[in-house]
């Protein structure tokens, strides 16, 4: 079996350079399109990946401005909800043939790609075994944040979503001393330090952050914050005719988990929902499948498990 680092090869669409993970599982003819959400990268993703190679064979490509791929500022577009659906619908044809089932596990962010990819495209998910959101949402109403809070975020983004006031960002609140200082001193309270158990333990999600905020694309998380808190994928009246697999957290900072369901049984033809034993909205970094096991419900496994056997 190859190595992870070996599995991951590049990917050129649209003039867009980045790179995509190929997990191959010799005993399962199962693909699972695993597709990372807004703050994230292939490796962040490394432990699901792992964990859901278990089932089949796993790909992961990368999304423009996300995991050091070229944004979509490079080629002169922007990066909205409709551009990166298209871009989907690109790396689904490059990937698998049309006569090629697949299942697609969305996290957080990345599920308006793919729901919206969908509206665009409906013949697309005949082609789709299982949608899975992965604490995703299609709406704004779907946020139960502070006014304060979504007012401090949307204001930083306004401020620092130019071409100029991103690369100020970049090189002033993203500097490695900046970012370890304030994870640091928040590490008691912050949801993804705060069960850390040590110092060591600390510094590695610190580090794991670090590299985050450095290698994506600073206008382009600008940009698809505010279009995050102004989207509505129901004013399209595109119901989608197939059935969503929701995973939530109990505890989710973000999401209110009643209207999340609200607003995906509008545009799903069917929905069913699931718990995780996941104590925040998600973890910093994952470090292997054992890990990643511990944040997927059982019927998901169960799921999974005998889709692979079928």
């Amino acid at each position: 079996m190859a190595s992870f680092e070996d599995s991951v090869v590049p990917l050129s669409i649209n003039g867009m350079q980045g790179r995509m993970l190929q997990l191959k599982n010799s005993k399962s003819k199962k693909e699972i399109l695993l597709i990372y959400g807004h703050h994230s990268s292939i490796e962040r993703m490394r432990g699901f990946a792992e964990y859901m190679n278990r089932f089949g064979n796993v790909t992961i490509g990368d999304l423009p401005g996300f995991g050091g791929m070229d944004s979509f500022y490079s080629i002169g577009m922007k990066p909205t909800i409709d551009n990166y659906a298209d871009y989907l619908a690109s790396l689904i044809k490059v990937k698998y043939k049309k006569d090629t089932r697949y299942s697609i596990v969305s996290m957080s962010f990345s599920f308006l790609i793919v729901t919206r990819m969908l509206q665009k495209y409906p013949e697309m998910a005949k082609q789709i075994d299982d949608i899975f959101s992965f604490v995703g949402f299609t709406h704004y109403q779907d946020f139960h944040m502070s006014k304060k809070s979504m007012w401090a975020i949307k204001t930083t983004a306004r401020l620092f979503g130019g071409p100029v006031g991103s690369r100020i960002f970049r090189y002033t609140f993203l500097l490695s001393p900046v970012i370890a200082a304030s994870y640091f001193v928040g590490s008691r309270k912050h949801s993804k330090m705060k069960d850390a158990g040590g110092i060591k333990e600390l510094s590695r999600r610190i580090k794991a952050e670090i590299k985050l905020w450095h290698i994506n694309d600073v206008r382009t998380r600008m940009s698809t914050i505010l279009q995050m808190f102004r989207v509505d994928l129901c004013k399209y009246n595109q119901r989608i005719d197939h059935q969503v697999h929701h995973i939530y957290v109990e505890n989710d900072r973000y999401f209110d988990s009643y209207m999340v369901k609200q607003h995906m049984s509008v545009i799903y033809s069917d929905y069913v929902s699931s718990k995780s034993p996941m104590g925040a909205h998600m973890p910093s970094i994952v470090a292997d499948a054992h890990e990643a096991m511990r944040f997927m419900p059982e019927d998901i496994e169960e799921k999974l498990e005998g889709a692979k056997n079928a």
